[in-house]
């Protein structure tokens, strides 16, 4: 470990898995595969919602800016960890940290805002079928986005500040693959008493308040639900949550769990698995959850590559 003695940290190492001759290829190409899957899935999802008219909802809108974070968001971090795995310097300059760290939380915290967002518009779908497109028009549905983004560029900015403002005089190596606010907390020649505090704060107002919201939306939704007559027509209903509630279960647990605990024990040799799985495996599996039993987007998918219109 690189001891710098109160001298300013210049840069971070980032050990990130294991460093081994041997199996460092086969790391490099499983999240390689892992990462292209990621691009090429959203891209379909998204180009499928921009083709087939059926899919110009407000649904398949917010679908589509989710697929789009969701690309950005791994692009943020796993084509450096790609660079890491074969390279024997792990090195990231203290300029390029702060601006991953800050682009990171400012992906994840749109995504996890649009999460509330998405269910709100299921809520309006269900509970008030007729005033639906009124309700949520174009502009309505960009204005709702564009809270997410102003969301995620005040608060990605706190967390960012109130970390990087810490100093920083060695050690300098962390055990993550990228520059994550717990994992750059430890290293911090300083008391983070107050980071704790304001992690807790902001975490609260990130992650409570819009997880919140979607248990208040999805109580009305499911007592909505439970009052139509037709069993096959309360089935409906219920898959089009079901997606959206595994999704948002997928990436709120571990979140919680990395943003919402005092110190920074949270990250231990679990917290680059943890961070792994809400930063790269939900990305893939949202289009795949999205898209998986929906006869929608499997029509648009035949009429894409030229098989005409799926059976209903």
């Amino acid at each position: 470990m690189q001891e710098l003695n109160q001298s300013t940290v210049t840069e971070f190492i980032l050990m990130g898995f294991a460093s081994n001759p041997r199996t460092n290829p086969l790391l490099f190409t499983f999240f390689l595969v892992f990462y292209l899957l990621i691009l090429v899935s959203n891209s379909l999802l998204i180009t499928l919602i921009h083709q087939d008219t059926r899919l110009h909802t407000p649904m398949y809108f917010f679908i589509s800016v989710l697929s789009m974070l969701d690309m950005c968001y791994t692009t943020t971090t796993v084509p450096q960890m790609l660079v890491h795995i074969l390279s024997k310097k792990r090195a990231i300059s203290f300029a390029r940290c702060v601006a991953q760290m800050y682009i990171f939380l400012l992906f994840g915290i749109i995504e996890y805002c649009l999460f509330s967002i998405m269910s709100v518009d299921r809520y309006v779908a269900i509970c008030h079928p007729l005033r639906y497109k009124v309700i949520m028009s174009p502009w309505v549905c960009l204005l709702m986005v564009g809270i997410c983004a102003a969301y995620g560029v005040l608060d990605g900015l706190s967390y960012t500040f109130f970390a990087m403002c810490l100093p920083y005089c060695g050690p300098n190596e962390t055990d993550h693959y990228f520059c994550e606010v717990p994992a750059v907390l430890k290293l911090a020649c300083a008391d983070i008493s107050l980071n704790d505090l304001v992690n807790i704060i902001t975490g609260f107002s990130v992650i409570v308040v819009p997880l919140s919201l979607i248990v208040l939306v999805y109580v009305n939704i499911f007592a909505t639900i439970m009052k139509i007559r037709s069993a096959q027509g309360r089935i409906k209903a219920f898959s089009t949550c079901t997606s959206h509630i595994t999704v948002v279960t997928m990436f709120a647990i571990p979140c919680i769990i990395m943003y919402m605990s005092p110190g920074s024990d949270s990250l231990s040799n679990n917290g680059k698995k943890m961070a792994l799985f809400y930063n790269v495996a939900t990305a893939f599996l949202n289009p795949v959850i999205y898209s998986l039993r929906n006869k929608d987007v499997n029509r648009a998918f035949l009429k894409l590559v030229g098989r005409g219109r799926a059976p209903e």
